[in-house]
């Protein structure tokens, strides 16, 4: 069990990459390890797939909002490595090469992510990246034009992951290609002290996974909140410019969540400063799902310079939760959520409630209908009705501040942590 405990030698990544929460496109969740090209040549995980999907993020207005990941995970390669030790993309599926489709991906004004593994195998069962092959895996992927990697930890101990984590993060800086760097360390370790080290993990990936993958489902969805609201203490002062916690990819757009649902998790993500990776087909992606993924405002949020990991601030025996993310410019966003399954709520508070500065007068814009309502004073009532398993979110910009004791300026956000006027 030396997993993030060790006392490493500075291993600092360095890499001045995602500055703010990587976005983009994922395969994961919405076609798995489909490797039957045959039979489903459409949706199996292909040099086309990728091809095609590079095409919606440059042709369909992503990739101007900031989305310009595209990212492969697993079951991209050949069983077996080469005669030299080297991994190779499977030879029906990616004929062209994954230095092809780089190039591709690239002269669209976009990135390539590509998945590895910490063990003997994947997950998926094709080879992994074992200790011995950490530095030329690193070299390959940077050779290929590789800009993003993320590092699995199937078929590994926590010995290996302490010593391959760090190792590969080294690694890539040694190629001198600039590679987001996302570990799934944590999410094999549970995700907590003592086991997890964040301040350690934070100076070695650019973002990781703390928990379980997520699921087509409005469950899933609820067990990622319920872990990393429950656990903000502790994971919220790990996130930060360069070092974001990841709670999985975006589900929106698929088949497991409503119309209400979908908002949720999309205002949940943002608020949590989560990379935005969304898993759905873009060639079929309904416009109600294309919408609530390309609301300006929210990506907006979700990219504040800060880079503060939001959190739940209120939690109702009504079953409304109230989420804050603090701003630059002294601006915030809340987030109002109902775990109601009934009917719509109305709920009545206060900014001042909310633990916002005395005295205080704020814009505040609704996020996703667009709707201003104009100077809200810190004392004043108001109600928000929230659907069941949806949210109202607000973005609070500051009309005037009460004049503040300079002290203020320094606070960090903490345990109960009120918005600071920065």
């Amino acid at each position: 069990v030396l997993a993030l405990a060790l006392a490493l030698p500075s291993v600092a990544l360095e890499n001045g990459l995602a500055r703010t929460p990587p976005m983009g496109w994922m395969s994961w969740e919405r076609f798995r390890c489909n490797v039957d090209c045959q039979a489903d040549p459409r949706n199996c995980i292909s040099e086309q797939l990728f091809f095609e999907m590079a095409d919606r993020l440059a042709e369909d207005g992503w990739r101007e909002l900031g989305y310009e990941y595209i990212n492969i995970d697993d079951c991209w390669s050949a069983k077996r490595r080469d005669a030299a030790g080297q991994l190779v993309p499977d030879p029906k599926r990616f004929p062209s090469g994954i230095k092809a489709l780089a190039d591709y991906v690239h002269a669209r004004g976009l990135k390539l992510g590509i998945y590895g593994d910490l063990g003997i195998f994947t997950c998926g069962g094709y080879p992994g990246t074992m200790l011995k092959h950490v530095k030329q895996d690193a070299q390959t992927f940077a050779a290929w034009g590789v800009d993003m990697l993320k590092l699995d930890g199937c078929y590994s101990s926590a010995e290996e992951q302490a010593k391959g984590y760090p190792e590969m993060a080294r690694a890539l800086n040694a190629t001198g290609r600039p590679i987001v760097y996302s570990c799934s360390w944590p999410a094999y370790q549970g995700g907590l002290p003592p086991k997890v080290n964040y301040t350690i993990l934070a100076e070695i990936c650019n973002l990781w996974r703390n928990y379980d993958d997520i699921q087509d489902s409005w469950d899933s969805v609820l067990s990622i909140v319920d872990w990393f609201f429950t656990n903000q203490d502790v994971l919220q002062p790990a996130a930060g410019p360069g070092h974001w916690n990841d709670p999985d990819m975006l589900i929106i757009g698929n088949f497991g969540l409503s119309y209400e649902q979908s908002r949720s998790q999309m205002a949940l993500w943002t608020v949590m400063a989560a990379p935005l990776l969304m898993s759905t087909d873009l060639r079929t992606i309904s416009s109600s799902a294309k919408d609530i993924l390309q609301n300006r405002l929210m990506i907006q949020i979700n990219q504040d310079p800060l880079g503060i990991q939001g959190r739940r601030i209120v939690k109702e025996k009504s079953h409304i939760e109230v989420f804050l993310r603090p701003l630059s410019q002294a601006a915030s966003a809340l987030v109002f959520f109902s775990r109601r399954t009934d009917m719509p709520f109305r709920y009545t508070t206060s900014l001042a409630k909310l633990h916002f500065p005395e005295d205080a007068v704020y814009e505040v814009q609704d996020v996703f209908v667009g709707k201003i309502i104009g100077a809200l004073k810190t004392a004043d009532n108001f109600s928000v009705v929230i659907n069941p398993s949806g949210v109202v979110m607000w973005y609070l910009r500051p009309m005037a501040l009460p004049v503040q004791p300079r002290h203020v300026r320094q606070q960090a956000p903490g345990k109960g942590f009120r918005p600071a006027l920065l």
